[in-house]
């Protein structure tokens, strides 16, 4: 359990660059970056209409890609959706919603949502008892979990936004990589019942983080609420295009969500070729739990591969998804090396 009161401190994560170059300042470069759980195939570029970069977005326009995000995502309707410069602004925009109070999140996951409801006021601790959750006045589950892939079963995640709604408090679900999971546990399609926000990020699943596109689902009160905090104009013109153009695409998602259960099986196998059991995550990111982990990121960082390290979980690893074939033939490489040096290190013991 781990409390943080008061204004927390700013989270270091993966696909820092400069920091990783920092850290191991004479790795091969380019970095093969797979500290983030960012899709490494990304939506396909188009020419985007003049006028989404030389004029502002249009209403007509914002309420277009609200259109398709609702029917994406499986919210009840157009109404149901905010849409956003990425989820992280949102985050202490919604833990706002709910007076200052007790916020308890479900962890051990994504740093980011106990600092964004200490900034919004809230006393906020981690806890790992799901049940302990229905005391909070904002709970905050992410679902899949990051980065471990835990899930919760969404009959679970109901019935506890009917316990917090019973006392007036809410219940925030992060389904930043639902893309990926089992879309039958959303709670997209439950946002009306009040209670409930939902987040959804784009550019994970699309391979598009930079474009900084993301929604939140949530009855139209709430919806109308935290419109009113972003004002006209919140989301950039290439990113209302991009969200129109990919959400609707269907088959474009589905041959990706078969594709990256390939790679992720893949990965899962070259990593156990070198007697690295894979214990968990999705299919854009593996959760490795490794006695020697702090061994493993060092000496794949120091030949330019990054992986995701937790300093607070020192035996915790997460790894993204290489991309084209040279960043697995490097990762593979990498991992040849290090498991020949861990075998001379035992050899050396037993002498």
């Amino acid at each position: 359990m781990k409390s943080l009161d008061g204004a927390a401190a700013v989270v270091d994560h993966g696909g820092s660059l400069g920091r990783a170059r920092a850290l191991f300042p004479h790795a091969p470069q380019p970095f093969v970056d797979l500290s983030t759980g960012i899709n490494p195939h990304s939506y396909p570029f188009f020419e985007l209409p003049a006028t989404a970069l030389s004029r502002l977005p249009e209403a007509a326009r914002v309420r277009d890609l609200a259109d398709v995000a609702a029917s994406a995502y499986g919210a009840p309707s157009a109404a149901s959706v905010v849409a956003a410069p990425g989820t992280q602004i949102l985050l202490p925009r919604i833990a706002s919603l709910a007076s200052p109070g007790k916020a308890l999140v479900f962890g051990p996951t994504y740093a980011e949502h106990q600092r964004a409801a200490a900034i919004a006021g809230h006393a906020v601790t981690e806890i790992d008892d799901f049940d302990a959750l229905a005391g909070a006045d904002l709970a905050i589950v992410v679902n899949p979990n990051n980065p471990d892939g835990r899930i919760v079963e969404r009959k679970k995640l109901l019935a506890l936004a009917e316990r917090l709604r019973a006392r007036g408090g809410l219940l925030v679900v992060d389904e930043a990589f639902m893309d990926v999971g089992p879309l039958g546990e959303s709670l997209a399609g439950d946002v009306e019942q009040g209670g409930i926000v939902v987040l959804r990020s784009f550019g994970k699943f699309f391979g598009l983080a930079g474009l900084r596109l993301g929604f939140a689902l949530a009855d139209a009160l709430t919806v109308e609420r935290l419109e009113a905090q972003f004002g006209p104009w919140a989301v950039a013109g290439p990113a209302l295009e991009y969200g129109i153009r990919a959400l609707a695409d269907s088959g474009w998602q589905a041959e990706m969500r078969r594709r990256l259960a390939r790679d992720a099986a893949r990965l899962d196998a070259l990593f156990g070729r070198f007697g690295v059991a894979v214990a968990g995550g999705t299919t854009l990111f593996r959760y490795i739990r490794l006695a020697d982990a702090a061994g493993l990121f060092s000496v794949l960082g120091e030949r330019g591969i990054l992986l995701r390290h937790f300093s607070g979980r020192p035996e915790v690893l997460r790894a993204g998804l290489p991309g084209e074939g040279e960043e697995w033939q490097r990762l593979e490489s990498a991992l040849a090396d290090w498991s020949q040096q861990r075998h001379c290190d035992a050899k050396e013991l037993n002498q």
